[in-house]
């Protein structure tokens, strides 16, 4: 039986699992939209491409399962790029499908038409334009394939109205083969042995988390490997949640803005175990200078990562989760440790924490929030002051529980990922932790939460700033501040103009009972939070500065 292709689309993606997509129609998707209408698949339609794409990427990093975003061709298809983007940076499974005009037209600068497939080219681990119905089937079982093995990221699917309208048969595409597309599953044995051994002779161990050990499911491993051998673990922006972070081990996120015992105990170890990790700048700070007098071991998926920004002595490639379990297994728990002993007297002397006055903090915003919440809320934010005190000052201890932009930094990510994160997770409190200017980024979404009654609470911490622009000019420009005070909306008015609840904390004294109130509705909500305007992030480490050496 012959059957159109949007009608083989949808049906494939319902073969591969798929419950929602995010999107929003134009001419070229009609095809596709027009199969929708009576197809189990849910479709969230967004207000905009870019809150489709953040919010399949809330819905991949909460659910572990890969997002499905869909716009049309042209500007449909470029508002989905940062998105795409932001998903690339990230590692996070994402299949984006955008319509094209037809194959006729392609090249003839028509109307709607962008090649997207060459735009998206570096920021996708594969895309496809789709010429022939009948390889529809095939091409969406391979960008699933692709999308969710190994290191995790967006693939995308361009396909024509003609594609999308001509008639094929619908055949299992069957088991994928791509003869170019290898990678390690099982790490190489001798490197797990001089990991063991790098680990039984080490004295001042530290292990580095990122969100490899998230998307890998290997925080069990993570934590029995701490636990067993008495190993402090510090973890990236992206780590967050990958391992307790009330647990004795836990030092807390380190880098740029990092706790003070966390950089203190990277720059003194003497065998650094980074696991799913990138060695990024905002980690490493002035490369030369990270943890100078540490052997460095590197786990990881993906062999393009090892040794791109930092030298590794001890390389282990393959599944993060079944790497641990070699390294485990082979090794004898310890006892006791000096070491374990100098980071507890660190946290003692170098606790977070802030000057407190008669004016509301953005830190006792967040310190609240967790309290409320009892650190069992899905929380996201947006990009700025607010996102780094989220990361300091929420006790996050489950994974997937901490779903922000790390390495795009994408300001008006947080408010659409929260709606995926709502949608995958629907029984769970989901929080957007945002900043005044980011939340205005992508606020038009509040009409899809409302439409579709989605009890998202967003917690805007309202400075009046562009507040993490504001503190580099305040520290690095003599304060000249350039374009980065804002004139803001009434976001408690704006919030009911779209049929959601809004709310405002006057003073200190309101807030924890605004935001019981607030978690008690079962509608979303925007909270207005005026905090003090010019309170700064930190510890801070100065551009160009070692991780030891922090401001604040």
């Amino acid at each position: 039986m012959q059957k159109s292709g949007a009608q083989i689309l949808v049906d494939s993606l319902l073969a591969e699992g798929v419950d929602t997509i995010f999107g929003y129609p134009g001419g070229v998707v009609l095809p596709i939209y027009d199969v929708l209408y009576d197809s189990e698949l849910r479709h969230i339609l967004t207000r905009h491409e870019q809150g489709a794409a953040h919010a399949a990427d809330g819905y991949a990093r909460a659910s572990g399962k890969p997002g499905v975003c869909l716009a049309t061709s042209g500007p449909g298809a470029t508002n989905l790029v940062t998105g795409i983007a932001n998903a690339y940076m990230d590692s996070v499974p994402v299949v984006a499908i955008t319509g094209q005009v037809a194959t006729s037209l392609l090249g003839r600068d028509s109307f709607q038409e962008a090649d997207i497939t060459g735009i998206t080219l570096p920021i996708t681990k594969h895309n496809f334009l789709i010429k022939d119905t009948k390889d529809i089937a095939r091409t969406v079982r391979e960008a699933f394939h692709i999308a969710t093995s190994g290191r995790p990221g967006p693939v995308l699917i361009d396909m024509p109205k003609d594609v999308s309208t001509g008639m094929a048969e619908h055949l299992d595409p069957g088991p994928v083969q791509l003869p170019g597309y290898r990678f390690n599953h099982k790490p190489n044995p001798e490197q797990i042995a001089r990991a063991v051994r790098a680990i039984e002779e080490s004295e001042r161990p530290v292990i580095y988390a990122g969100g490899g050990v998230v998307s890998g499911g290997a925080h069990g491993e993570l934590l029995e490997l701490a636990e067993m051998m008495l190993m402090p673990v510090a973890t990236t922006l992206m780590g967050l949640g990958g391992f307790p972070g009330d647990h004795p081990l836990s030092v807390g996120m380190l880098g740029m803005h990092g706790s003070k015992y966390a950089n203190y105990a990277v720059s003194e170890s003497d065998l650094l175990i980074g696991i799913g990790v990138r060695f990024d700048d905002r980690v490493t700070s002035k490369l030369e200078e990270f943890a100078p007098g540490a052997t460095i071991m590197h786990i990881d998926i993906d062999p393009a990562e090892i040794g791109k920004n930092m030298g590794v002595d001890i390389p282990v490639v393959g599944e993060v989760r079944l790497a641990l379990r070699q390294i485990i297994d082979r090794l004898k728990p310890r006892v006791a440790t000096q070491w374990r002993d100098k980071i507890t007297v660190w946290k003692k002397e170098h606790p977070l924490d802030f000057v407190t006055n008669g004016q509301l903090k953005p830190q006792e915003v967040v310190r609240e929030i967790c309290n409320v919440t009892r650190s069992n809320a899905r929380i996201t934010t947006e990009v700025g002051q607010h996102q780094m005190f989220t990361a300091q000052y929420y006790t996050f201890t489950k994974p997937r529980t901490f779903i922000s932009s790390g390495g795009l930094g994408t300001m008006g990510f947080g408010f659409p990922a929260a709606i995926g994160v709502q949608v995958a997770c629907p029984d769970e409190t989901v929080i957007d932790i945002a900043g005044d200017g980011s939340i205005q980024m992508n606020i038009q979404e509040l009409a899809t939460a409302v439409n579709y009654n989605l009890p998202v609470k967003i917690a805007i911490i309202n400075n009046g700033f562009l507040g993490m622009v504001r503190q580099w000019q305040e520290l690095f420009y003599n304060r000249r501040y350039s374009y980065t005070e804002l004139k803001n909306p009434d976001f408690v008015k704006l919030a009911e103009a779209y049929g959601a609840v809004g709310m405002r904390v006057n003073n200190k004294s309101e807030l924890r009972d605004v935001l019981e109130a607030a978690l008690g509705v079962n509608k979303p909500v925007v909270l207005d939070i005026p905090v003090e305007r010019e309170e700064n992030v930190y510890p801070m480490v100065a551009p160009g500065e070692p991780i030891h050496k922090m401001l604040g």
